[in-house]
């Protein structure tokens, strides 16, 4: 394997290079009465409650190459959970091979590495509109890593985990490390987008949006389902047993709401 500029030097000590990956999705669901928005709600505080999320970063500590130190969790009422991974360097177990490429993660399997004084978290938000029209799932993962992996790695699997109509994406190299010499390192691999670490067939699904700050070792993107199946939004039943009319109404709120979260603003 060809080594890069950046595999090639010898550092003074530890890398010292934090790389924090923020991965934020959200789910959308029409519930047009009290009685639907609470068995969403129910279901989504049964589907991701807080054992669920555990497995989750569980999964994703093999991933990146963690070992756990202490979790912490906690379902809510009325509800939403958290859970806090505080993970440090683990075992060598096996090293993969292109560790600095631009390509999507793995799906769960064993793939170690070192790192150190790292934490993983994630916290749900289920909320429901005032008229119980629309209610909306919300999941906050937080990925922190020190050492050379980066978490980007990881974002395969988060993505394949949750059902997701948009999902804004934040990564950014803090910090910095010396080689032997003194001379400062502030980012040790190439990156020129996230979009690069998800794979073709989820890029395929959805428009996306770039910002990325390449000076500053900031980058963002996020993303929004392209097709858009009314039957996928209806809680408990199909479009079929929708009254007439109803249809083209709750497919306009839909969209508009889904607008209104992946640009970040109020559309009326």
């Amino acid at each position: 394997m060809k080594l890069t500029p950046e595999q090639r030097i010898t550092l003074h000590g530890f890398n010292n290079l934090t790389k924090s990956l923020s991965f934020n999705m959200y789910d959308i669901c029409y519930t047009k009465t009290r009685k639907e928005r609470e068995a969403y709600l129910a279901y989504i505080d049964e589907q991701y409650n807080s054992d669920r999320l555990k497995r989750i970063l569980d999964a994703v500590t093999d991933i990146i190459g963690a070992h756990v130190l202490n979790v912490a969790k906690q379902d809510y009422v009325p509800q939403g959970a958290s859970v806090t991974f505080l993970i440090s360097e683990g075992p060598i177990v096996e090293v993969p091979h292109e560790s600095y490429d631009e390509s999507p993660g793995p799906l769960p399997k064993s793939v170690v590495m070192q790192l150190d004084k790292s934490h993983i978290t994630v916290h749900t938000y289920p909320e429901y509109h005032p008229d119980e029209g629309i209610s909306t799932f919300r999941a906050d993962i937080d990925v922190s890593t020190c050492g050379e992996i980066s978490p980007l790695k990881a974002l395969n699997y988060l993505i394949h985990s949750f059902d997701t109509d948009i999902m804004t994406i934040d990564y950014r190299v803090r910090g910095f490390t010396r080689d032997i010499h003194g001379q400062k390192l502030f980012i040790d691999h190439e990156i020129s987008s996230i979009q690069n670490y998800i794979p073709d067939e989820i890029i395929e699904q959805y428009d996306f949006i770039d910002v990325n700050v390449y000076q500053e070792h900031i980058f963002h993107t996020k993303c929004k389902l392209k097709r858009f199946d009314l039957n996928n939004y209806l809680f408990g039943y199909t479009k079929d047993k929708l009254e007439p009319g109803e249809e083209e109404e709750i497919t306009e709120r839909l969209k508009s709401e889904m607008d209104e979260i992946f640009y970040g603003k109020n559309m009326i």
